[in-house]
């Protein structure tokens, strides 16, 4: 059985309600993962948009939520999740907007694709103070033993 990463608010490629967005609540969906590779550690969460700011020339991706060492048996985490309801020992990365936590949609332009990819690692990382996705990506390199992805769309009504 492979790993496998859903949400109950929206499905692959579907349309992510706008209670998880700017123009909404600006929750964060509940995610739900199951299976991760035997000999999982930790597990990361990396959530961003390869189209900002404009999907017709996008110019870079928009980092909107960083976690890591969380651990591969919580199985999933609430909708709204705060910092301080996450699973014991899950720490936070900084987003695009320079804070830690969740910062939904909320594209300038166009129809965005938002990229909600859980990596299975064989090891928990240090604690990384923050880190950029860079950072945490280059924390990763070499601990990767799964992956799978959850991808959301959404556009701004006018």
């Amino acid at each position: 059985m492979s790993m496998t990463l859903a949400s109950p608010a929206f499905e692959h490629k579907g349309a992510i309600p706008a209670a998880h967005t700017c123009d909404g609540r600006d929750l964060s969906p509940q995610l739900n993962w199951t299976a991760p590779p035997a000999g999982t550690k930790s597990l990361v969460l990396i959530v961003d948009d390869p189209d900002a700011p404009d999907p017709a020339a996008p110019r870079m991706t928009w980092v909107h939520w960083l976690l890591y060492n969380l651990p591969p048996g919580a199985g999933s985490l609430p909708e709204g999740v705060a910092a301080k309801d996450l699973p014991a020992g899950t720490l936070s990365g900084v987003n695009d907007w320079q804070r830690t936590g969740y910062g939904g949609p909320c594209p300038p332009i166009g129809r965005h694709r938002y990229f909600h990819k859980l990596y299975a690692l064989d090891a928990p990382l240090p604690d990384l103070r923050h880190p950029t996705k860079a950072a945490l990506e280059k924390a990763m390199r070499g601990h990767i033993i799964g992956q799978v992805e959850l991808v959301g769309v959404y556009q701004r009504r006018s």
